[in-house]
């Protein structure tokens, strides 16, 4: 399972050079310089093999971290032998892809990968025995102990961060479904029930009692006003999110109302390109679909990418309509940030029309979005 790193990935990736240009320049120097006396002699250009091995699994344990421990353990092999310097630094470089190792691949592999090192550990180290033989090896061991403990426990914090956010993330859905429904519930079902209850009775009393079947209908027409006014004031509240009572009177936005939004998004840095916004005969559902998940991609690029660059393309097909959005921002960062819930919104409103949405950053940077929404033949053309 491939778990995400805590740093941005480039600056993970700097680190890890930086960390073995130093390691590769400070054990390097004293090669040089001969400056260490070995406890076991070894041929210099295995020396400076070792060092560049060690260097080399630094800087390739995110991107390969079983090759690099591999690598770590050859240079491990004769660093124990020839003591000083190069020990703690082959040491160095195999906990740090060993910790590599625990965080990204399953505990049952990472364990064979420790318990190998702790095998050429003590192999290499008994080889060479002497007074600090014990000492030195615990020093090892725990080394390359403590580095898997550390990326396993990593790897578990990661993993219930992961389920509780997502685990709050179907919450907060549950939540808002839950809401919409009782409110939908509160202000329709009441008013509906009576009006049908009276439409019935008008309907058998139409010709016998005209005046009662007048009485209902003056009922019906009386609940249907009210029931209107709460329904906009209702979606006026769910449109504007703060409960202002201006929105409840306006109209909900058109997919020419994206020309706008374009123009906001400029005002902020942002240039946005509209391909297909002229669409016609969708459903005004559908509509409004395209028109709120493109308004939230758009302040996701504005708030997550910088000044960049945005492309929405619309494609409408046989029954359905797709958006993609697609920006040349940084793409590191997810568009969904701590207490937001913009990408649980756009996949649900895809998820009413049974539809498909992605959403993640491109490998050459930038971040992207799509969504298709069928909807049936039928509703074409209903307004």
């Amino acid at each position: 399972m491939k778990q995400p790193s805590a740093l941005p990935q480039r600056v993970a990736y700097t680190i890890d050079a930086l960390l073995a240009l130093v390691l590769v320049v400070a054990v390097g120097g004293n090669l040089a310089a001969k400056t260490w006396t070995f406890l076991i002699a070894i041929p210099m250009w295995l020396a400076w093999a070792t060092v560049a091995a060690s260097g080399i699994a630094i800087a390739l344990r995110r991107h390969r971290p079983l090759i690099a421990y591999g690598l770590g353990l050859g240079a491990l092999v004769p660093a124990l032998l020839a003591g000083n310097g190069l020990g703690p630094a082959a040491l160095l470089a195999t906990a740090c892809a060993l910790y590599t190792v625990a965080l990204e691949h399953p505990r049952a592999r990472s364990l064979i990968a420790m318990g190998l090192g702790l095998v050429v550990v003590m192999i290499f180290e008994f080889l060479r025995l002497g007074p600090n033989t014990i000492a030195s090896t615990a020093f090892a061991g725990g080394g390359v102990a403590g580095s898997w403990a550390l990326g396993w426990m990593t790897r578990q914090r990661r993993a219930n961060l992961a389920q509780l956010a997502e685990t709050q993330a179907d919450q907060a859905v549950s939540d808002e479904r839950l809401r919409i429904a009782r409110e939908m519930h509160d202000v329709v079902a009441h008013s509906m029930s009576l009006i049908a209850v009276k439409a019935a009775v008008g309907n058998h009393v139409a010709r016998e009692q005209p005046e009662e079947a007048r009485e209902a209908l003056r009922v019906i027409e009386l609940t249907s006003r009210e029931t209107l006014v709460e329904l906009r004031r209702m979606l006026g509240v769910l449109r504007s999110g703060d409960g202002t009572p201006e929105a409840a009177l306006g109209p909900a936005p058109k997919l020419a109302d994206l020309r706008t939004l374009a123009e906001r998004a400029g005002q902020a840095g942002v240039r946005v390109e509209l391909t297909g916004e002229a669409v016609d005969d969708l459903p005004e559902g559908v509509a409004l679909s395209v028109y709120r998940i493109t308004q939230e991609a758009v302040t996701n690029v504005v708030k997550h990418a910088g000044p960049s660059a945005c492309r929405v393309t619309i494609t409408e097909g046989p029954g359905e309509v797709s958006v993609e959005i697609v920006d040349d921002g940084r793409g590191e960062g997810s568009p969904s940030t701590p207490g937001g819930h913009g990408l649980i919104g756009m996949r649900e409103r895809v998820a009413v029309y049974g539809g498909d949405f992605e959403a993640g950053p491109l490998p050459a940077g930038g971040f992207r979005v799509f969504a298709r929404l069928p909807y049936a033949a039928k509703e074409v053309g209903t307004r």
